[in-house]
C-alpha cells in the first residue's frame, strides 16, 4: 500500500491486533478476539448550479472482546495506540467478570475459520478531487433538469468516494483482512404542474468508479422518473395484482433475510420460524448467496468471526434451504454457524424471461409501486402495510401515476404469491433481483 490513502498498513494492523490479543490472554482470558479497521471518505453535493457542501471524513477504531469461560466482555476505542488497546483489553474484562454466563457465548469452531481467503477484488480507490466531484455533480444536476421545463427545483447532486480496511484477529490463530471501497453519484429534483408537485431520484453505486453509471445518465433518469409522476391521482380502495419495480423488490427480500435471521428465530419473533425445509415462496422463486463475486458489493470471503462464507441455495424452487446464522445465534438455535455473522452476503434472485413491460402484460390490470414510504412490515406476523406512489395500469399498460396510497398484506401470502420475477435485475446492491408480480394485494385509497 505504498501509494495508499490510509494512515495505517495492513502489517501495522496485524501487529497491533497480535498485540492484543496476546495482551488478552495474558491477562487471564481463555479466549478473545478483536477488529481494527479504519476509513475515509469524501462527499461533494451541490444544488442550483452550486456547491453546497463538502464534506470530508476519516476514522479509525478498535473493538475488543474477551471470554473468562462462558462470560463475555466488550470493549472498544478510537485511539490505536498499543496503550488505549491494552487498556480497552482490561476494560472488556472487568465487563466480562460482572457478566451472567451465556452458553452460547465464545469463539466459532476452530475448523469454520477461514484458511485460504481469495482475493475478490473489492478495493478500487478513486483518488478524486473536490472540483473534479463537483464537475460531475453539477453535470448530473444539469441534466436531471434539463429532461423537462416542469422540473423547477433540486434537492441537489452529491458525488461521494469511501474506502477503508480492517484486520480481524482471535485467539484461535486467525489473523487476515482486506481493503474495500465503495463510491456513488446521486441527485432528485421536483417536478411542478398546476400547483402540485413530486420528486424522484436516481443514483448510481459500485465499488469501482469505472462501474458506475455516467453522472448525465443518473441525471437524465432521475428527470424522467419525476416528470412521469405528475399529475397523480388517489385510487378507490381495492384488491388487485401488484408490480414492485426492481429496486423497490429488494426490500421485499431484505423482509425475508430478517425473517430467517439467527437473532429473530431464537427470539422467537419471526413469522418464519421452523421454516427450514417449507415451501414459503412459489416454486418459481430460487435465491442463492454468492459471496465470492468479484468486486460485488456484498461479497466477503469470511464472515465478521472470520468464519468462511459460504456459496449456497438460501431458497431452492420456493423451499427454503438455510438460515443465516452467526455462530452465537446457531448455538443457541442448537445449530452450525452459516457464516453471516454480521448478514447476508450477494443474494441473487432467479430471474425469469420477462422484462419490465413484459411483466406489466402480464398483470393486465393492477398497480406498478415504484415508491414505498414508512416500515410498515412486521417480523413477529409478518403483517405488511406500507405508503405508496406508482402507477396504475390497464391492459398490460401503464395509465396515470398514483399517490397517496397504502398497500398491504401478509408477507406469507405475498411470497406464495409471486407470480413472475423479470429479468430487470436491479445490480447497485447485495439483493439483487429483477421486478416482482405478486397475485394480489390490498390497495387503500379513497
Amino acid at each position: 500500500m505504498s501509494s495508499s490513502p490510509f494512515s495505517y498498513t495492513r502489517d501495522q494492523f496485524a501487529a497491533l491486533a497480535r498485540m492484543t490479543i496476546e495482551h488478552a490472554m495474558r491477562q487471564g482470558a481463555s479466549a478473545a478476539d478483536t477488529e481494527i479497521s479504519e476509513g475515509i471518505g469524501q462527499n461533494v453535493s451541490v444544488r442550483q448550479g452550486e456547491i453546497e457542501t463538502i464534506e470530508y471524513n476519516k476514522d479509525k477504531g478498535a473493538g475488543v472482546t474477551v471470554y473468562l469461560g462462558q462470560r463475555r466482555g466488550h470493549a472498544s476505542t478510537s485511539d490505536l495506540s498499543e496503550a488505549a488497546l491494552k487498556s480497552a483489553v482490561d476494560k472488556a474484562l472487568t465487563i466480562a467478570r460482572y457478566t451472567a454466563e451465556d452458553e452460547a457465548a465464545g469463539l466459532p469452531d476452530a475448523d469454520r475459520l477461514a484458511t485460504h481467503p481469495p482475493d475478490l477484488d473489492l478495493y478500487h480507490p478513486w483518488p478524486l478531487s473536490v472540483e473534479e466531484a463537483a464537475e460531475r455533480a453539477l453535470a448530473c444536476e444539469a441534466a436531471a433538469l434539463a429532461v423537462d421545463r416542469r422540473l423547477t427545483n433540486s434537492e441537489g447532486a452529491s458525488v461521494n468516494t469511501h474506502a477503508s480496511h480492517f484486520i480481524y484477529a482471535n485467539s484461535l490463530g486467525f489473523c487476515d483482512g482486506y481493503a474495500g471501497s465503495r463510491h456513488g453519484i446521486s441527485v432528485a429534483v421536483i417536478g411542478e404542474e398546476k400547483g402540485a408537485m413530486q420528486r424522484d431520484y436516481w443514483y448510481t453505486s459500485a465499488r469501482s468508479a469505472h462501474d458506475l453509471e455516467s453522472p448525465e445518465h443518473v441525471g437524465r433518469a432521475a428527470g424522467q422518473r419525476t416528470v412521469r409522476r405528475l399529475n397523480g391521482r388517489k385510487l378507490d380502495t381495492r384488491t388487485c395484482p401488484v408490480v414492485f419495480e426492481a429496486p423497490i423488490a429488494t426490500g421485499l427480500i431484505g423482509n425475508f433475510v430478517a425473517a430467517v435471521s439467527g437473532g429473530n428465530l431464537y427470539r422467537k419473533s419471526s413469522f418464519l420460524l421452523d421454516s427450514l425445509g417449507r415451501q414459503v415462496f412459489a416454486p418459481l422463486v430460487t435465491i442463492r448467496e454468492q459471496p465470492f463475486v468479484q468486486g460485488g458489493i456484498g461479497s466477503a470471503p469470511f464472515d465478521n468471526e472470520g468464519v468462511a462464507c459460504l456459496e449456497r441455495d438460501v431458497v431452492k424452487d420456493g423451499v427454503v434451504q438455510g438460515y443465516f446464522l452467526s455462530t452465537y445465534s446457531a448455538r443457541k438455535l442448537g445449530m452450525t454457524t452459516t457464516g453471516n455473522a454480521g448478514g447476508s452476503h450477494n443474494l441473487l434472485v432467479a430471474p425469469g424471461e420477462l422484462d419490465l413491460d413484459g411483466l406489466l402484460r402480464k398483470m393486465g390490470t393492477g398497480l406498478l409501486v415504484t415508491e414505498l414510504l414508512g416500515q410498515g412490515a412486521n417480523m413477529v406476523t409478518g403483517d405488511y402495510s406500507r405508503g405508496a406512489a406508482g402507477f396504475w395500469v390497464e391492459n398490460g399498460e401503464i395509465q396515470y401515476p398514483v399517490e397517496e396510497i397504502t398497500i398491504a398484506s401478509n408477507l406469507a401470502d405475498m411470497f406464495r404469491g409471486i407470480v413472475a420475477i423479470g429479468r430487470d435485475i436491479e445490480r447497485r446492491g447485495s439483493k439483487q433481483v429483477g421486478s416482482v408480480l405478486i397475485d394480489r394485494m390490498t390497495v387503500a385509497g379513497n
